[in-house]
């Protein structure tokens, strides 16, 4: 247990420390295409952890969590994308996104078991900043749609990571620790989001 915190403690040492921690999403939006929207989730930190910690949280809690909070994400971050589109504010955005980071990581870590309902709620939230902060650059784009059908996908599929590498972990280790072990990846998902908000 304690190699495990001492490991957990150094993987979010790194990632707090990586140049490239900083939030990013203003890069390359005019003239892009798919391929920039497919990969405008991985040019932040910030994106790229709270849609990989969806998908931590979905297998930790399973069954039909395993597809209905990758949905409610993808869904919600379709809808703010057409709000930010369309030129509605959302208050404190840029917030909002990296507290999602604190937040997912926290319900891991916690091993949290809120109702189904309320899970695919909480996710929904986040991800109206994350569509909202994608949909607002859109304007700039000379193909939007396939820009916004990249940022979709790249999310789905960022969800299938996590949802891949809880279910790896489970399999790697067994039993008890196998679930200390995806809590803890959980704390250090939140803590990189501590980094995150503390570098904004």
């Amino acid at each position: 247990m304690k190699r495990f915190a001492f490991a957990s403690a150094t993987a979010a040492a790194a990632l707090a420390a990586l140049p490239n921690a900083a939030l990013a999403h203003t890069f390359g939006a005019h003239d892009a295409g798919l391929v920039h929207g497919f990969l405008h989730p991985v040019g932040g930190w910030d994106h790229l952890l709270a849609m990989v910690a969806v998908g931590l949280w979905a297998a930790q809690r399973g069954c039909k969590a395993l597809w209905a909070l990758p949905a409610a994400f993808v869904g919600a971050m379709i809808g703010g994308g057409l709000l930010g589109l369309a030129g509605i504010d959302l208050p404190q955005v840029e917030l909002g996104i990296v507290l999602s980071v604190v937040a997912l990581g926290a319900l891991i870590a916690l091993q949290s078991r809120l109702p189904l309902l309320a899970s695919a709620g909480v996710v929904a939230l986040f991800a109206l900043f994350h569509g909202h902060a994608h949909g607002a650059e859109m304007p700039e784009a000379a193909q939007p749609l396939l820009y916004g059908l990249g940022f979709a996908l790249s999310t789905a599929l960022l969800h299938g990571a996590g949802i891949g590498a809880a279910l790896s972990l489970r399999r790697l280790v067994e039993g008890r620790k196998g679930a200390l072990a995806l809590r803890g990846t959980g704390a250090v998902v939140g803590l990189a989001g501590v980094a995150l908000l503390a570098l904004g």
